[in-house]
């Protein structure tokens, strides 16, 4: 096993690494099985095999104080000002182990099961083209509109919010607390974005709980009220728990999908895909989502406690330490997927890790790759000759992994015959 790894520095707030992060992923791997990554402090880990291996590994974990104390895991004292917010987390089922984890995670997994979810296929198809009734017109005159805003955040925001029960008129509101949440987990992050974190997490806490409080006397068909009646059967769920669920299931069941629909859009436009083709069914579609995910993953990054120590990764791996699995290195791996770095709709993307593996593998995986699937299906069929308006930018939030705008035109002549 090796103890005196390889170092690299490269700064995730630099534009040249997160508007195109692959080339260093490369590098990374070069340098063998594991290395430190200096501005994070950790040992990571880029090659597919052993990202994959890590995330399923039971001897890692999201939560490292249920076994060690705070010292041993190496986590420094929360300040004062980021109590309100860690306090919320600490409810998260993303951020706990077994048995809480396992506790949490059975309240809502039967509502994202692959049979549920594709229930909502004529939902979110009927959400797409309304959206696209709505600034089709634009682009038919010359216009450029921003696919972003327009289309890509809209879709898994309002979905998400009918599946829960919360009032779909909140979803700007509704995104803005999540974007400044979610801030937090940026490699830049300011005391002004800590403290816009905390007001977010505060204001989304007390809505969610007025909420949840005015609908016990108004039960609906959603997973609120079930999350309700889990709570008051006891337990089973307490009213934090509940909060920090609701809140959990809004912010995360939008923010990767918004990313994958617009990485995927641009892409698609990219490589002068045959979107048709590649989507010819439902099963294709959803196949073509997974290899679009692979490709330009939303997230880049996962970080796991040691819980105890580790080898058989070509590295000792020491109990409290905590380790970097690069998801979207892995999945540009070589080893793992022929030739990469080129959109393979026949190869495609199985066993991609874009959404984790293990026992916290994303919840809510069904209904991403479903509204990826339908929404990118309806948007180019409605609008053929959809081009880039502008190069394409990646935003600043690095380990996320999304476009910071995506301008887009149509070339008129695709609607002569």
């Amino acid at each position: 096993m090796r103890h005196d790894l390889p170092r690299l520095s490269v700064r995730p707030d630099d534009p040249a690494f997160f508007d195109n992060p692959y080339p260093a992923y490369d590098e990374m791997r070069a340098l063998g099985p594991a290395f430190v990554w200096d501005e994070y402090g950790l040992v990571c880990f880029a090659h597919y095999e052993a990202v994959n291996a890590l995330l399923r590994d039971r001897r890692l974990g999201r939560e490292a104080t249920h076994v060690m104390s705070r010292e041993e895991a190496g986590l420094k004292p929360i300040p004062a000002h980021l109590k309100p917010f860690y306090d919320f987390e600490a409810n998260s089922l993303l951020e706990r182990e077994p048995p809480v984890h396992t506790r949490l995670r059975a309240l809502v997994n039967r509502a994202f099961v692959s049979r549920q979810i594709e229930r909502l296929r004529p939902r979110v198809e009927a959400l797409a083209h309304e959206l696209i009734d709505g600034f089709e017109s634009v682009l038919a005159e010359g216009g450029e509109i921003d696919l972003l805003p327009a289309f890509a955040e809209k879709i898994p925001v309002i979905v998400i919010a009918e599946l829960l029960g919360v009032p779909v008129d909140m979803s700007d509101q509704l995104l803005d607390w999540s974007h400044r949440m979610v801030a937090m987990y940026q490699f830049n992050r300011t005391r002004a974005t800590e403290e816009a974190a905390v007001r977010a997490t505060l204001e989304f806490s007390a809505f969610m709980r007025g909420y949840a409080d005015r609908r016990r006397g108004d039960p609906r068909d959603d997973l609120i009220t079930r999350l309700i009646e889990a709570e008051e059967q006891g337990e089973r769920l307490t009213t934090d728990e509940l909060v920090t669920t609701a809140i959990l299931l809004l912010n995360a069941g939008h923010e990767a999908t918004v990313h994958g629909i617009g990485n995927a859009v641009k892409a698609l436009i990219e490589t002068g895909s045959d979107v048709g083709a590649a989507m010819a069914t439902p099963e294709a579609a959803l196949a073509a989502a997974d290899e679009l995910l692979r490709y330009d993953a939303p997230l880049h990054l996962f970080t796991r406690f040691v819980l105890e120590d580790v080898d058989g990764y070509g590295v000792d791996l020491k109990r409290g330490q905590t380790v970097g699995l690069l998801l979207g290195a892995a999945n540009r791996d070589p080893a793992r997927y022929a030739d990469p770095g080129r959109l393979d709709f026949v190869r495609g993307g199985p066993g991609h890790v874009a959404f984790g593996a293990g026992i916290h593998f994303c919840v809510g995986a069904p209904l991403a790759r479903l509204e990826m699937a339908v929404a990118l299906k309806v948007l180019f069929a409605r609008l053929a000759g959809l081009g880039l308006a502008e190069a394409p930018r990646y935003a600043d939030r690095y380990h996320f992994h999304g476009l910071a705008r995506l301008p887009v035109r149509r070339d008129r002549r695709s609607d002569q015959p």
